[in-house]
């Protein structure tokens, strides 16, 4: 075997760090199970920081699984966070009836939400306690104080 050779290897200032930070997709299946809650779901989202990161449209993808999608908490949602979205969120339709109806540019549109929208720092509000789960550096701690199991 050759010895490695540092001479190749990238500085830790040349390397790019990456994180994934919270999708709106993420989010959707997020509910709050804090002792006693009964209306856990959907989560508020009190955002500081979103980024928007482009990524290729999966059409199959996003019709497989938007049958599992709440479409009144993802509505909700993008209005939560559209203060903080530059370029703008895109228009969603108001409901959806079946997947078959939908044109390339609402499903552009829909991918773009649920897939290019991240939410990197804020928190998500338990609608029925007011409990408030940190996240951070696009990730949700949802972790349950002991008093809280």
């Amino acid at each position: 075997s050759s010895p490695l050779d540092l001479h190749h290897c990238p500085s830790i200032a040349e390397v790019n760090f990456h994180y994934v930070a919270m999708r709106l997709l993420t989010h959707n299946y997020l509910k709050s199970t804090v002792k006693g809650t009964e209306k856990g779901y959907p989560l508020t989202i009190e955002a500081t920081t979103v980024e928007l990161e482009e990524s290729p449209v999966d059409k199959e993808l996003l019709l497989n699984m938007l049958h599992k999608i709440d479409f009144a908490a993802l509505l909700s949602a993008t209005r939560q966070i559209a203060p903080l979205c530059d370029p703008p969120l895109p228009e969603l339709p108001n409901h959806i009836d079946t997947a078959e109806d939908l044109d390339d540019g609402v499903i552009a549109n829909l991918h773009r939400v649920l897939f290019d929208v991240h939410i990197v720092e804020g928190q998500l509000v338990c609608p029925d306690t007011g409990r408030k789960f940190l996240v951070s550096e696009g990730i949700p701690n949802m972790i349950l104080h002991e008093d809280e199991i």
